[in-house]
């Protein structure tokens, strides 16, 4: 059983940075692929980005891509998402999730790809 907590959501003003972390409970947290992923009122949960087991390879939405940086550090049992140049449009509550495969695949990219998931942490971007 891994238990998931994210932290780090904020009140920020467009143009702003924020880092969002997620630490993990569990001996094998090294063994798992991450990911984060978003949820505006309304609409339904959408991937943002990923990392697989080592650190090694990451995934982007497009609408992040060049913004958003995911990392890892399995010494901390912890995964970051740094967000640079925030918009009105990434308003939304961010999870973090656990995928115990390890290695990234395309199910990855949708929530049911996920084994664990944090209870969310709310990001709003003012313009």
């Amino acid at each position: 059983q891994v238990q998931v907590v994210e932290s780090g959501g904020g009140l920020v003003q467009a143009g702003g940075s924020l880092r969002l972390s997620c630490a993990a409970s569990g001996r094998t947290f090294s063994r798992y692929a991450l990911g984060w992923f978003r949820q505006a009122p309304g609409k339904e949960r959408e991937f943002v980005a990923a990392i697989n087991w080592s650190g090694s390879t990451t995934y982007y939405a497009g609408s992040v891509k060049g913004r958003f940086t995911i990392s890892r550090d399995n010494a901390k049992n912890t995964v970051y998402l740094q967000m640079n140049s925030l918009k009105p449009e990434d308003t939304a509550v961010y999870y973090c999730a656990a995928d115990s495969t390890g290695h990234f695949y395309s199910g990855n990219y949708y929530p049911d790809g996920y084994d664990y998931w944090g209870q969310g942490t709310q990001v709003t971007v003012s313009s």
